[in-house]
């Protein structure tokens, strides 16, 4: 099984390595990133350099593929030849996927329309702008298509993957091995949640 995730330069880390560390314990499986050329990307915080091996138009098949967001986003959707990739690679794969921003990058690439779809929730007009609809759900599923909202979502989307591309017993044998059982120590990592303070702050992040 070959899983694909394209990294750009200024990717949100955990949007790339969260569903990594997941979709990386799927039995027979290979996770590989790609990226314009091959070469160093660097995260959107500067501190973490990705050496890629492979040019994303080397890859003519997979059997996932899956968008990370960040600020990667606005290059990938600039670049025309990517869009075209992107198009060509959904074709023929299992799942396609994405993480926060990375969903603008399929509806940059047509393969959103019509369809609800979630994304950073800062982010929500620019998803509606490419045809889809924003729904605030942590994970959405059309067929093939499955998006997922910001950063963290993906480590909750990849263990939804999993249970598809093999079974719901591997699944929670993955979570269980990572040891994903979230227990945050404040209840506002949702804008429905979160006090105007707060809000106001977390938009200065970005």
């Amino acid at each position: 099984m070959d899983i694909v995730i394209p990294l750009f330069d200024r990717f949100e880390p955990l949007d790339a390595i969260g569903p990594y560390e997941i979709l990386g314990y799927v039995p027979d499986a290979t996770v590989r990133f790609v990226g314009t050329e091959p070469g160093l990307v660097r995260d959107v915080l500067g501190s973490l350099p990705v050496h890629v091996p492979t040019g994303y138009s080397e890859v003519e098949h997979c059997d996932v593929l899956l968008i990370p967001g960040g600020g990667s986003f606005q290059t990938m959707i600039g670049d025309l030849e990517f869009l075209d990739w992107v198009r060509r690679i959904h074709a023929g794969t299992r799942f396609t996927t994405s993480v926060c921003t990375g969903s603008l990058v399929l509806g940059a690439a047509g393969l959103l329309d019509g369809l609800t779809a979630t994304t950073h929730w800062d982010a929500a007009a620019d998803l509606e702008a490419y045809g889809a609809v924003y729904t605030p759900e942590r994970v959405v599923r059309h067929d093939r298509v499955i998006t997922s909202a910001g950063v963290s979502s993906g480590i909750d989307m990849a263990i939804r993957l999993v249970a598809l591309l093999t079974d719901e017993v591997t699944a929670q044998a993955i979570q269980l091995y990572t040891e994903y059982d979230p227990q945050p120590p404040f209840d506002t990592g949702s804008v429905a949640k979160a006090p105007a303070e707060v809000l106001e702050r977390a938009r200065a992040l970005g």
